[in-house]
């Protein structure tokens, strides 16, 4: 086994939510190699025609790829881990916000569409320039050990406190057992002063999500020169706050992965593809801070 591939215990955990064989036609080729192969193209950041041989055809596993992205696999598969994660008590629902920045390789941010001009291709596949060239950023709603729950992307010059609400509507995680509603809001939510609008702390306190998020100092001064029309300073936990790198630490993790911290997928799909898959193994792979890897079951 090949450094970066599945182990037995990650197989098995996916193996079950995985298509079936075809009953009619040819027998497709082992789903285990194949998402091996996905996963060293994805780890590596290279072409797919450089795939190794003992993967099998590059064209079997770009198009097992781009199926699994249409049809949602990439997303269900997520989803399953992090219910399990639920089942065994492990997922940690004072939950971080924070979005990372990804540079757009230039054959990537050749997608057109047809009709639009380049610039609305780029934006309808969440490409936009920031920081002197094209870019993707990255919108996650972490749990307390920065393992992602909910997870956007957009152009690069998109605005992250608008992100926040959309990534709170997006979180869904199953119930054990699969009894009763699954869970949508975290006990308390942290981030920085990017996210500290009126709408987001209002959306907030309507959901009983504690809001760890500090004030921006424009916002300190528009409430105090408004005098008892400003209304009182929200509560802010400053111990609270120090936990705040666990979500920056999960994009730490993700970037490993050369074809995440660059973006060479030209369709917006493709890459929340990339992300979905890599998110997956980060919840399969975590280990608590400061636990020996040897350690790990």
């Amino acid at each position: 086994m090949a450094r970066g591939d599945l182990t037995n215990h990650e197989w098995a955990v996916l193996a079950s939510l995985l298509p079936a064989q075809p009953v009619r036609g040819g027998r497709w080729r082992d789903h285990r190699q194949v998402i091996n192969a996905i996963c060293w193209v994805k780890r590596t950041g290279s072409p797919w025609r450089d795939l190794p041989e003992r993967y099998g055809p590059w064209k079997t596993a770009h198009g097992r790829f781009a199926r699994w992205a249409a049809d949602g696999t990439w997303t269900r598969l997520k989803d399953h881990v992090i219910a399990l994660a639920e089942l065994d008590d492990d997922i940690n629902w004072n939950a971080q916000v924070d979005a990372t920045i990804v540079r757009t390789h230039q054959h990537a941010a050749g997608a057109r569409k047809g009709g639009l001009s380049r610039e609305e291709s780029r934006a309808a596949q969440a490409i936009g320039r920031s920081r002197g060239g094209l870019t993707t950023k990255i919108h996650t709603l972490a749990d307390g050990r920065g393992r992602s729950l909910a997870t956007l992307i957009t152009p690069g010059q998109a605005a992250d406190t608008r992100q926040l609400i959309p990534l709170l509507e997006q979180v869904r995680v199953h119930r054990p057992g699969g009894v009763g509603r699954p869970r949508k809001r975290p006990d308390s939510l942290t981030g920085d002063k990017a996210y500290s609008s009126r709408a987001n702390r209002t959306a907030l306190r309507d959901k009983g999500i504690t809001t760890v998020i500090p004030e921006p100092n424009d916002q300190i001064a528009n409430r105090k020169r408004k005098g008892r029309r400003g209304g009182r300073p929200p509560a802010f936990n400053k111990v609270a706050y120090r936990d705040r790198n666990q979500v920056e630490r999960g994009f730490n993790r993700r970037k490993h992965w050369r074809g995440l911290a660059t973006r060479y997928d030209k369709l917006a799909a493709h890459f929340q593809a990339t992300l979905d898959l890599v998110e997956t193994l980060d919840w399969l792979r975590a280990i608590p801070d400061r636990q020996d890897p040897r350690d790990r079951p």
